[in-house]
């Protein structure tokens, strides 16, 4: 794996896996990564792996099929389906399209994949380095796995490569790995929050992908970083207003509804510094030179296109557009 370069030239790959620990929305970034994409004139396919079936709500469309959805200029949205993703595969590499129309296929599709590891994983994986290697999308941002399976996800092309080692499967599983191996065309963007879970298993993550993958980490996207709303003075300020008398000659004047106030800020404060101290131990953490992209907390309570078009902001800023 070559050594981590700056996060400026995150848009200029063709390939990024976006992946994170649940809950640290990593699909939000997904769709804001997109979204920017899209919005300097590349031709951007956002894809979801998961069984969620949510991205089409980051960008205010409905559920997303296998087949891609325009859902703004420049940019394509889709669901992946590996059993449509099969029957893609039997259709143009192997030239079967009857086969790939038989009912029997749907029957034992879960069989073979069920039984041979990877099945599903190569087929993720191959149709989305196809897309690439087609120059359908000048950038396929994934909405991939979390971080407790993205690693098989990754690392699929490599143990069937291991397996077969003449024909055609072998010969698409070596230009995948030529692809994913290419710090110029392929990357990994780890999303995390500054909180204890999500920064050690981001850590441990960022190791595993060093030691069990040749896919280079482009940047870690620190979501939902509280913003500093008070100076060391104020907080100092803050210290002295929890003093009992101090409580008592506030209430007086400005009435008993203060002490929430204080409360309050006192939560904020608190928050932040504990949130500085875990994103301090993930800096300490990181491989040297791993660029780390903080994006905001964004005060509200679902996402959608109002949210997707922020984080897209904030992400441009960060990366200096």
């Amino acid at each position: 794996m070559t050594g981590p370069r700056s996060a400026l030239g995150l848009l200029d790959r063709r390939l990024l896996f976006v992946t994170g620990k649940g809950g640290v929305g990593k699909t939000s970034v997904a769709s804001a990564i997109g979204q920017l994409s899209a919005s300097r004139g590349r031709r951007t396919l956002v894809c979801e792996v998961d069984s969620k079936g949510d991205l089409g709500d980051f960008f205010g469309v409905g559920p997303l099929k296998f087949e891609p959805t325009e859902v703004r200029a420049n940019l394509h949205a889709m669901a992946m389906d590996t059993e449509a993703s099969l029957k893609e595969y039997l259709s143009l590499q192997l030239k079967v399209p009857l086969l790939a129309r038989l009912g029997p296929l749907a029957r034992t599709f879960d069989f073979i994949a069920n039984a041979a590891p990877g099945v599903k994983e190569i087929l993720t994986v191959g149709k989305l380095t196809w897309e690439v290697r087609e120059n359908h999308y000048d950038l396929v941002v994934v909405d991939a796995a979390a971080t407790g399976h993205v690693v098989g996800q990754l690392a699929s092309p490599v143990a069937i490569n291991d397996l077969v080692k003449v024909g055609l499967v072998r010969h698409q599983t070596d230009w995948m790995i030529d692809m994913l191996t290419d710090p110029d065309q392929t990357a990994v963007v780890v999303v995390t929050v500054p909180e204890e879970m999500p920064v050690s298993e981001t850590l441990e993550l960022v190791d595993r992908l060093g030691e069990e993958t040749d896919i280079e980490v482009a940047s870690i996207v620190v979501n939902r970083v509280l913003p500093e709303l008070f100076s060391r003075g104020d907080e100092a300020v803050f210290e002295r207003l929890r003093e009992p008398d101090a409580q008592k000659a506030l209430a007086e004047r400005a009435g008993p509804g203060i002490a929430t106030v204080i409360e309050g800020a006192d939560l904020a404060v608190s928050l932040r510094r504990s949130r500085v101290r875990h994103l301090a131990r993930l800096r300490e953490g990181l491989p040297r030179g791993l660029p780390v992209i903080n994006l905001p907390f964004l005060f509200t309570r679902s996402h959608g296109v109002r949210a997707t078009g922020k984080i897209a902001e904030a992400l441009g800023e960060e990366l200096g557009f």
